[in-house]
């Protein structure tokens, strides 16, 4: 027992007949009261060191668990008490009341699921963290008819750890150790016990994945409420989802988090209906810093420009003259690779025209002629014939052939009459599902890019369905969806951080980037939601309708591809698949993005050589 000894000692000092020796050491003893001490501390020393009371193991045990801690300035009083103790074992308590069935709160525990009875005061030493609870909360019953999941019963007083009911501990009636500070006799000593309170609130620690199946179910549940217009329960619904998040850790999270907050503005309909968190054409600058973020973070636009520019390069074989037609220009990142492709080309590389179509920027800068002249200073570097446009436009389908094609397309390099003409490729990364928003308008560019007599049309579209059936089936696949991406991300920053580090600036832009997505998909409508993804079968009935073929991507390209992954840091959860001559990347089982290549059909006009090949 540690003894303090500046205030007391000074306190012994001012009290008269102290004995000095023992006030040097910190106790306070006066000399007429040396052989009451002295004969106590004998009949102490008799009462520890005996062995023939019966209940011996009792009674330590019950020093051990209930300890009382005196003040030892005042051996007099200390030993008194200590004396007490010794020939007063401790009465049992009394079984406490059961305690009423208020509702359970889950919190989380990564290792196991067990169901507590805890007094409202929290214990000197927890693993839960402690939570302020009401004491009549409203049920999440009282807002919709959502039934929880099945929970192991407990009883009163037990505790159960796991799902096993047959391991059942009765807890010890001495739960709280209490603190008693003694400068004066027992009768006046003040005694703090943490039980003060006999009720009892149950609360229910879940492990992550039980808690995870109940998130998902209020996701479902407040998406349903909002199909049927319950906003109420919808809003209820947020709340209860909100709260499960804090449950889980990682992904989930962080996914769980963006659709909670697009059902909440989806619910509440804030003006304007584009908020900060959708994706919009208006914040073209913040999606430009967002998609080179996500660029560097993952695998799946650097699979997009590898594969498509395949297809281009293979398609331009022995062309002299090509111009590709790009109609989400952004930063420029798919074509210095291919820049340098050409360059290497056996035969020298032909003469290269790229014309850049990009929104108009907020500030009215001119955003898409500084792109271009970065690239002409590559292909300066690189020794090849390269000419650049950028086009302004607001929508795709305010296009029209001879903006695409621009004024000098039947021109000649060098002027000779017997140049052969340019061979046009028109490229599409992300940006074809947008149009479907606007009924119309994909037909409309779809026979655009037919009247130009493109020799390839490359197409890169995420391999999802969020467009069609009920907003429940949309969410539904939205949910499994990303969860997915998300998963892929945390892989993928992971393994770069082990790398080389610095992978979590860029997974956290990358995120923002999907979550603007996620916001679009759900909290939209009409012609406000853009994020109108839909799977490569039906690109293909869109794409044949209006008078296009299937190109197969060649095999090569497959290889090449899959190198490329096994290179990139976290890819050995990413997959290439081959599907009816398109490419498709996805997260393990899951496809997440797919390549296709299109020509125009011989029977709508179409180069029949170009078809023949």
């Amino acid at each position: 027992m540690e003894h303090e000894k500046g205030k007391d000692t000074m306190g012994a000092e001012e009290d008269g007949g102290v004995d000095e020796l023992l006030a040097a050491l910190g106790y306070k003893v006066r000399s007429s009261d040396m052989a009451d001490v002295a004969q106590k501390l004998e009949q102490l020393e008799k009462a520890m060191g005996s062995s023939t009371a019966a209940n011996d193991d009792v009674l330590f045990s019950h020093l051990a668990s209930d300890t009382v801690h005196y003040n030892p300035s005042d051996i007099f009083t200390w030993v008194d008490n200590i004396l007490s103790e010794l020939n007063a074992p401790p009465t049992p308590l009394a079984p406490p009341p059961p305690p009423p069935p208020p509702p359970a709160l889950p919190l989380h525990n990564r290792h196991h699921q067990r169901h507590f009875d805890l007094p409202l005061a929290a214990p000197e030493q927890s693993t839960i963290t402690t939570v302020d609870l009401p004491t009549a909360p409203r049920r999440l019953a009282d807002y919709y008819d959502l039934k929880p999941l099945p929970a192991p019963h407990a009883a009163a007083g037990r505790i159960v750890y796991g799902s096993d009911a047959q391991s059942v501990v009765a807890p010890s009636p001495r739960d709280r150790k209490r603190l008693k500070v003694c400068s004066s006799p027992p009768s006046s000593s003040s005694t703090t016990d943490a039980a003060k309170s006999d009720k009892a609130l149950p609360v229910v620690v879940v492990d992550t994945q039980e808690a995870g199946i109940r998130l998902v179910h209020a996701l479902m549940a407040c998406a349903e409420a909002v199909q049927k217009e319950s906003l109420k329960a919808a809003d209820a619904l947020v709340k209860q989802i909100t709260v499960l998040t804090t449950s889980q850790g990682g992904a989930m999270r962080k996914v769980a988090g963006y659709f909670a907050e697009a059902l909440a503005r989806r619910i509440c309909r804030p003006q304007p209906h584009r908020g900060v968190g959708c994706s919009s054409r208006d914040s073209a600058a913040l999606d430009n810093i967002l998609h080179l973020h996500f660029y560097e973070s993952s695998p799946y636009l650097k699979f997009a420009h590898f594969t498509a520019n395949q297809a281009i390069l293979e398609a331009f074989a022995g062309c002299r003259r090509v111009h590709v037609v790009d109609f989400g220009m952004r930063q420029g990142l798919q074509w210095p690779a291919l820049l340098q492709a050409l360059a290497l080309r056996p035969g020298g590389p032909p003469s290269f025209r790229l014309t850049g179509i990009g929104p108009p920027q907020p500030d009215h800068s001119d955003a898409l002629q500084e792109v271009g002249r970065k690239l002409a200073e590559l292909a300066d570097t690189i020794r090849i014939d390269f000419r650049y446009r950028g086009l302004v436009a607001a929508s795709l389908a305010d296009l029209e052939p001879y903006m695409m094609l621009g004024p000098n397309t039947s021109d000649c390099s060098d002027g000779g009459e017997d140049e052969e003409p340019e061979a046009v490729a028109v490229n599409s990364v992300f940006e074809l599902h947008g149009l479907l928003a606007r009924p119309g308008a994909l037909e409309k560019v779809l026979g655009t890019i037919r009247a130009v007599q493109p020799r390839i049309v490359t197409v890169v579209e995420q391999e999802a369905n969020h467009n069609g059936g009920t907003f429940v089936e949309r969410f539904t696949e939205a949910l499994h969806y990303y969860s997915t991406m998300f998963d892929s991300l945390e892989g993928g920053a992971l393994a770069a951080d082990a790398a080389c580090g610095g992978g979590r600036r860029d997974q956290a832009f990358s995120e923002v980037y999907l979550g603007r997505q996620i916001c679009n998909v759900v909290s939209c409508e009409g012609v406000e939601r853009t994020e109108r993804h839909e799977a490569l079968a039906q690109w293909r009935v869109r794409m044949g309708r209006a008078g296009f073929d299937p190109v197969a991507i060649g095999s090569n390209a497959f290889k090449q591809a899959s190198m490329l992954l096994a290179l990139f840091a976290g890819g050995d959860g990413y997959r290439v698949e081959e599907k009816e001559g398109c490419l498709t990347l996805g997260w393990h089982t899951r496809p997440l993005i797919a390549t296709s290549a299109w020509r125009v059909a011989a029977s709508a006009g179409g180069d029949p050589i170009a078809a023949a090949r």
